[in-house]
């Protein structure tokens, strides 16, 4: 159980930086997203992972500490704000520059002519 909690985390935690540097705006929100569900399992799987076992119990060895359980449930309250806020601000952006990158400039096709030339020569 430990080690597909393990392989489930390093997979999310990857996918999310991953997606994190890319160019455009909505695979950095899945990205940062992702990231999100990987910290959110990490902090789950140190409440212990028992299957089957009463929350709380007599003696202590089968005791599965519910604080992680409730960071966990807040952070993915707030994670879901966090990502409605961004997406938010990633439509507002590509409404207002009519572009998605995350650094506000296209990349050109041609390689000597530079983002602010060809703004100036679009504006004219």
């Amino acid at each position: 159980m430990e080690l597909v909690f393990a392989l489930a985390i390093g997979t999310l935690t990857a996918s999310g930086v991953y997606l994190l540097l890319r160019a455009r705006t909505f695979p950095v929100v899945v990205g940062l997203t992702l990231l999100s569900y990987g910290v959110n399992l990490f902090l789950f799987s140190t409440g212990r992972l028992a299957t089957g076992a009463q929350p709380i119990i007599g003696s202590t060895e089968g005791y599965t500490d519910p604080l992680p359980q409730a960071l966990v449930l807040t952070a993915i309250v707030i994670g879901f704000a966090m990502t409605a806020f961004v997406v938010v601000l990633s439509l507002r952006s590509l409404a207002d520059h009519d572009d998605d990158h995350v650094n506000g400039d296209q990349p050109s096709s041609e390689p000597d002519s530079t983002a602010s030339e060809k703004r100036e020569g679009h504006d004219q």
